[in-house]
């Protein structure tokens, strides 16, 4: 378990080192080629040191990687824009977000799908604005109103991926709990249960209910949120968040062990149409 730049780095290192296998070059002879030590090829391989978007481009020029969409999701590891076409706009915030945050949100911008499971709340990409302002007020102890202000603006503004081009896949179970549990009183959390009817409906946005009838369930031990990289499947992470920190899932035995918890969650819950009657009931007052 690592901290999200050392997941990006061991990722992006691990990337390069295979396309440079494809090549039938070795590390000697890739540094060689764009002008290197082989030490600083080894090092960027290893995730032992950052890389620079410019000297990814190098790497890939001299191994003939022409795929576009692989170079963007390469180069947004690397720290540079790209990926979804999605700015990093959140470095206007770097004095109000904690850098796990940051990052977090970094990972979200550059996915092409996301699934996950909520617990407690919302997931903040279907947030209202009233409603991601009673959660910050709730989670950050003692938030003054600028702050407040700051966290619920880059919450709605992490919305952006799911009306970008392409969208992000967003694939979602809530526990029957986040329905019920009455966030910013009961005006609040009747307009939030309409926006997720109404998220449910976008293409984009598969939404399921695991409802209090489906008894304990392997997901019971908390939230997680998967993401994957349209490009290959290597790069999938799995998130975990704690009070204080998030925690950052890599190892390939770790991430197919979250994404069959995933599938089994999905079998156990109710359909995308049973779903969306369910939250529609629990609005009118069921």
């Amino acid at each position: 378990m690592q901290h999200g730049p050392a997941v990006r780095r061991r990722k992006l290192g691990a990337e390069l080192r295979t396309l440079r296998g494809r090549a039938g070059l070795t590390s000697g002879e890739a540094a060689r080629l764009v002008g290197w030590h082989q030490s600083k090829v080894s090092r960027i391989e290893t995730g032992a040191s950052g890389v620079k978007p410019a000297d990814v481009r190098l790497l890939l020029d001299a191994y003939g990687v022409d795929d576009a969409q692989l170079r963007d999701l390469l180069l947004a590891l690397a720290g540079s824009g790209g990926g979804h076409g999605r700015d990093h706009w959140w470095h206007a915030y770097k004095g109000v977000l904690p850098p796990t945050y940051r990052d977090f949100i970094s990972l979200e911008s550059q996915a092409g799908a996301m699934r996950t499971l909520e617990t407690s709340v919302v997931p903040g990409l279907l947030q209202t604005p009233e409603y991601a302002r009673a959660v910050t007020r709730a989670a950050v102890e003692g938030v003054d109103e600028d702050r407040l202000d700051a966290l619920v603006e880059v919450r709605l503004a992490r919305q952006d991926v799911l009306r970008s081009q392409p969208p992000l896949t967003l694939s979602a179970v809530l526990d029957e709990a986040v329905l019920r549990r009455e966030v910013g009183g009961p005006e609040v959390m009747a307009r939030q249960l309409e926006r997720l009817v109404e998220a449910a409906r976008l293409p984009q946005v598969r939404l399921q209910v695991l409802p209090f009838a489906a008894g304990a369930h392997i997901g019971i031990t908390g939230p997680f949120v998967i993401f994957s990289f349209s490009s290959t499947s290597d790069l999938d992470v799995v998130v975990l968040d704690h009070l204080t920190s998030s925690l950052y899932l890599e190892r390939k035995e770790d991430v197919e062990a979250y994404i069959e918890a995933f599938n089994a969650l999905r079998f156990h819950a109710l359909s995308p149409e049973d779903s969306l009657d369910y939250i529609a009931g629990i609005g009118d007052g069921a």
